[in-house]
């Protein structure tokens, strides 16, 4: 009994020493990205760093979870996606079971299909129903099934229709608890399901980008003659219920910085992680 007392004390002092290195390192590589050319970063709020920091030197023993918001066509889902393969990358060369598991946000509007239908098409339903608001959500739902990854436990995700039918089928997709829990979405960081997530990210882009990327996704969901009316409600609706998230993010993303940038920025703390793995100093 008393060797095992003797173990917890040995780690919890080994991880209070470790995370103010942790910090360090981490601090290095924050602010070298910052001050680097087309930077990924646009601003970032020092605090954290102590807290990734803490969760990667083991202190918070835990699961974290990262939300990404931004209005549309800014880009969060293609970052979102590229965390998840990096990780998943690391994970698969380093045989570490469950790194991640996304929660999309998107997967939590309310189903209207009899709406659709009764509209005759999702344009003709899209004009009279606004989807760019939080109510359009079930975020109380998703910031219960994050709370539930994060303390372990399996669940059933539902999983929403994004090709125009407005359908969600609930207890759709099962997850796994995993050592990260990542979501993304309009409103990720709005104040029903901020509070679930460790790290609040949000995505910045130029008007003239995110309007391309709006009006060239719109041409593929075959929104035709709406596609007008839904951006300038878009555009309205992310002033008043997006844009201000953006004060409560920990780090604001450029969404115009090259895939490849947030790559090699995850990569470079995945580095982190392996080595003091390597040097058997923590558990990631």
């Amino acid at each position: 009994m008393q060797s095992t007392i003797t173990r917890k004390n040995t780690a919890s002092v080994k991880t209070k020493i470790l995370t103010p290195y942790v910090e360090m390192r981490l601090n290095r590589l924050f602010y070298d990205e910052l001050n680097t050319k087309d930077s990924i970063f646009i601003k970032f709020d020092k605090k954290i760093i102590r807290k990734l920091a803490s969760f990667i030197s083991g202190e918070t023993k835990r699961a974290c979870a990262i939300g990404i918001a931004g209005e549309t066509a800014s880009g969060k889902s293609t970052i979102a996606y590229d965390i998840i393969d990096t990780i998943n990358a690391f994970s698969t060369e380093y045989c570490v079971e469950n790194a991640i598991t996304r929660v999309n946000t998107d997967d939590y509007y309310y189903d209207r299909s009899e709406m659709v239908k009764k509209a005759g098409s999702f344009a003709e339903f899209a004009k009279h129903y606004d989807l760019d608001i939080p109510e359009a959500q079930e975020l109380d739902l998703m910031a219960y099934h994050i709370k539930q990854l994060l303390c372990g436990r399996k669940v059933y995700l539902p999983k929403y229709d994004l090709s125009g039918t407005a359908k969600r089928v609930d207890n759709c997709t099962l997850a796994y608890p995993s050592k990260v829990v990542i979501s993304e979405g309009l409103f990720t960081l709005t104040e029903k399901i901020a509070e679930a997530f460790d790290i609040k990210i949000y995505v910045h882009v130029s008007h003239k980008v995110q309007k391309e990327r709006f009006y060239k996704r719109a041409n593929e969901r075959n929104l035709g003659d709406s596609a007008d009316e839904v951006y300038k409600n878009a555009s309205e609706k992310a002033k008043i219920y997006i844009h201000p998230t953006s004060q409560t993010a920990d780090i604001i993303l450029s969404g115009e910085a090259e895939r490849q940038r947030y790559k090699v920025f995850i990569n470079r703390i995945l580095c982190l992680i392996e080595e003091l793995h390597h040097k058997d100093l923590v558990l990631f």
